[in-house]
């Protein structure tokens, strides 16, 4: 079979570059997300069973049964877990994505973005901040409050103000955000103020208590993360347009589920490649050490491999001081991956390289060549489920992903030469 694998990466890279993202509005998972159950838990990373999940997506999964009301205790839920009437499967098969243990389950609000060239959607839950939350396996009451008023008060809110407020194109905004100093992964400070100040207006138009639409204005200005769940959804979309590119060894998915690292490759539809999970490097918050941390765990890395996050450490010199390194550290990183990628963004620019295009198209076979590995900014998790958050940092995924993709698309196109 001869394949042009050169102009089959343009294909791709020239759609990724063609997705207009827009927010249009929000719903709850059972109604809109592909394949959604009220038995099913949607999470982070390639697929994974119980028994080899770890603590944080254990303990995130524990809060959902307790949220969805399927179990009254943590021990219930453990229990109820195990067993085969709980089904799970990868937010990325759902047209979705999940940050950290990223769970989601059927009576959660989430985010609707479509594709305005084409009409696809893309989904992801609401931000509920740093700290004991459930996307770092927390389930205490406090988070389980938490997730009840962002059901009850803060999604109905938005859902009313969206339509409302002028058109929200997050790669617009992600464009603009990068030149005011974020990445859109771990830096979200200018992001979200932007989403504020289109949603604001709106929000005070709605008809809701002006108590609710003020606590909800507090809520987004507190959490400076809370752009973070349209920014992962937004490059879902725009790699989404690559998938499946007979042919293309552009990688369309990097992610993790705290056991695993898994991508998948546009001209290998429908296939996970994995292998372990690394510890991130970064650093800790105070009263602990790098034995508390959970390996590697989330869907965020969809940011890397659309070129923004880790990729775009050069437009966010300030993330040093939450991930770690040095300001010449995110320079360079940034430097590197142009070297495993197949073109440079049209959207996103970065300031310090003279407004540079961000790398964009990680190319499966540049990465075996060079020994390179892509970039990654992360949050940590503590190992242990109910803990939570414990720091922030660096890391790369396992080559072994990139070499079973490789050894894969030979298989597939190459046997035959």
């Amino acid at each position: 079979m001869h394949i042009d694998i050169q102009q089959a990466n343009a294909t791709a890279v020239n759609a990724i570059q063609a997705a207009q993202p827009v927010l249009k509005g929000i719903g709850t998972a059972i109604d809109v997300v592909p394949g959604m159950k009220k038995n099913l838990i949607l999470h982070a990373g390639p697929p994974i069973t119980w028994e080899k999940m770890s603590g944080p997506l254990r303990g995130a999964v524990i809060g959902a049964l307790i949220y969805e009301g399927l179990a009254k205790t943590p021990e219930e839920a453990e229990k109820m877990a195990a067993t085969d009437k709980i089904e799970y499967s990868p937010w990325h098969e759902h047209d979705g994505v999940g940050p950290m243990a990223g769970v989601g389950t059927a009576s959660m609000p989430v985010r609707i973005l479509e594709n305005q060239t084409n009409g696809r959607k893309t989904f992801c839950t609401l931000n509920e901040g740093l700290g004991k939350v459930l996307r770092y396996g927390a389930f205490s009451e406090e988070v389980i409050t938490r997730l009840k008023w962002m059901e009850t008060v803060l999604a109905p809110v938005l859902k009313a103000a969206i339509p409302l407020a002028p058109q929200i194109n997050l790669k617009n905004m992600i464009a603009q955000a990068l030149q005011m100093g974020d990445e859109v992964h771990n830096r979200n400070k200018a992001a979200t103020s932007l989403l504020i100040r289109e949603l604001a207006p709106a929000i005070v138009k709605t008809d809701f208590p002006t108590a609710d639409k003020a606590k909800v204005l507090e809520f987004m200005h507190s959490n400076d993360h809370f752009f973070l769940n349209l920014s992962m959804p937004a490059a879902k979309m725009m790699l989404q347009a690559a998938e499946w590119i007979e042919g293309s060894t552009i990688v369309t998915t990097m992610c993790r589920n705290g056991t695993e690292f898994g991508i998948r490759v546009a001209g290998l539809k429908d296939r996970w490649f994995t292998g372990p999970a690394q510890i991130v490097k970064g650093l800790l918050f105070p009263g602990f050490s790098e034995e508390d941390c959970n390996p590697d765990i989330g869907d965020s890395a969809i940011t890397e491999t659309c070129g923004i996050g880790g990729f775009s450490m050069a437009a966010a010199p300030a993330i040093v001081k939450f991930v770690g390194g040095t300001v010449n550290d995110a320079m360079n990183f940034t430097r590197k991956m142009y070297e495993i990628t197949d073109g440079e963004s049209q959207a996103f620019q970065i300031p310090n390289m003279e407004f540079r295009g961000s790398p964009l198209g990680i190319n499966l076979l540049k990465v075996c060549e060079k020994n390179i590995l892509p970039q990654i900014n992360t949050g940590i998790a503590h190992k242990n489920a109910g803990v939570g958050q414990v720091g922030a940092g660096l890391v790369n995924p396992p080559m072994k992903c990139f070499e079973d993709a490789l050894e894969a698309y030979v298989e597939k196109y190459c046997k035959d030469e």
